[in-house]
């Protein structure tokens, strides 16, 4: 994906989803849902792992939000193992499920799993990771992910001091120490993350603002295999002993995802970080997770994306309930998600900034979280 396509697609993303969502040219009924009853229908769900706090959040919600419409729900979870989920989906085909909802693990590895249901008339959306590399793929509900970058990439600028928090450039000029990290390069939306967030920062990298001082800079060698936090506290610990010798420090650190944060943060911690002479770099993140928000509030980590799950659950029951009734759902992005096979309908929804300043009314006062759990 291309910066400059991008850039221009996300102003007409941003309007258009302030619009009526279109319909996609995709019929549903090709669909075997279509013209028959399905009440009490079987949904299959299948969700990368629960060793990530938001998968817990997003299977529970749609599981609640499809029983309340009156459905069947078979909500799996793989811990992050292909050849277990590909054998979730597989047992879903079989027990009979008319719609497959899927957050895949490898979005390349589920072909034959797709194969067999567009054979069995089983509609699928990919949740909230695009499935790559197949056709039968028939609808993607998700955030913004380059968007998401952008936000990641300003929060970064913004608690360096090169830019003001209404965008405005800030008084502070550098050259700051930056490090990137990435996600899983076997999940489609890193890419767009990780795209996002340098349209943002290559100027200033260009300009000598930002200095990747390791030199790692492409998205194959800054990629994090699963999102682990392990891999990224490994590392960041490289980066710190080949690198910030000799008094050098690290000023910032770009990071995708809350977990990969937390093992940034403890690696910065060991090498003596996170003390009153020696401040943590800024950090930012993404998911809104417990554990990072807490460390957002004890002043450690910068920043993260808020993407509500509970919305995007609503927006893919609504969809799961108008394929099934044979309708069309409701889509707002029907050119840029293409998987390689197709350019898969997406419904996509907004994020947020979340920082010290406005976590309580992001985060508390929407009902997201409450103040006990965040103390």
């Amino acid at each position: 994906m291309k910066y400059t396509r991008f850039a221009a697609a996300l102003s007409a993303v941003a309007l258009v989803t302030t619009m009526a969502a279109c319909g996609s040219s995709e019929k549903s009924t090709d669909k075997a849902a279509s013209g028959g009853d399905t009440a009490g229908a079987l949904i299959g769900i299948t969700m990368p792992t629960k060793s990530s706090e938001r998968w817990i959040h997003d299977g529970d919600n749609l599981k609640s939000q499809l029983e309340g419409m009156g459905y069947k729900v078979d909500l799996q979870y793989a811990e992050n193992d292909i050849p277990t989920q590909t054998q979730q989906l597989d047992s879903q085909i079989t027990k009979g499920a008319k719609l497959l909802i899927i957050a895949s693990i490898d979005g390349t590895a589920l072909s034959s799993q797709l194969d067999n249901a567009k054979a069995a008339n089983i509609p699928v959306i990919a949740y909230d990771r695009l499935i790559r590399d197949n056709a039968n793929v028939d609808y993607y509900t998700t955030f913004d992910n380059f968007k998401v970058g952008v936000q990641q990439a300003t929060s970064l600028l913004t608690g360096l001091g090169v830019l003001k928090a209404d965008g405005s450039k800030g008084d502070v000029k550098g050259p700051f120490n930056v490090e990137l990290f990435a996600g899983s390069p076997d999940d489609n939306n890193a890419t767009f993350f990780f795209n996002g967030a340098m349209s943002i920062l290559d100027p200033y990298i260009k300009d000598g603002t930002i200095v990747i001082k390791s030199g790692q800079k492409d998205f194959k060698t800054v990629a994090t295999l699963r999102w682990d936090p392990e891999t990224a506290q490994k590392r960041m610990e490289n980066i710190l002993t080949s690198t910030y010798k000799g008094g050098a420090k690290v000023d910032g650190v770009l990071s995708p995802y809350d977990g990969i944060s937390i093992g940034i943060l403890s690696a910065l911690k060991s090498a003596g970080y996170g003390t009153a002479s020696q401040k943590y770099p800024v950090v930012t993140g993404q998911d809104a997770e417990l554990a990072s928000v807490k460390s957002i509030i004890a002043g450690e980590q910068y920043s993260t994306i808020y993407k509500d799950t509970r919305e995007l659950a609503k927006v893919t029951g609504e969809m799961a309930n108008a394929i099934l009734k044979g309708e069309t759902p409701k889509t707002n992005n029907t050119t840029d998600y293409d998987n390689g096979k197709k350019i898969v309908s997406a419904m996509l929804l907004d994020s947020v900034i979340v920082n010290k300043e406005n976590y309580q009314k992001v985060l508390i006062d929407s009902g997201y979280y409450t103040a006990d759990q965040l103390k």
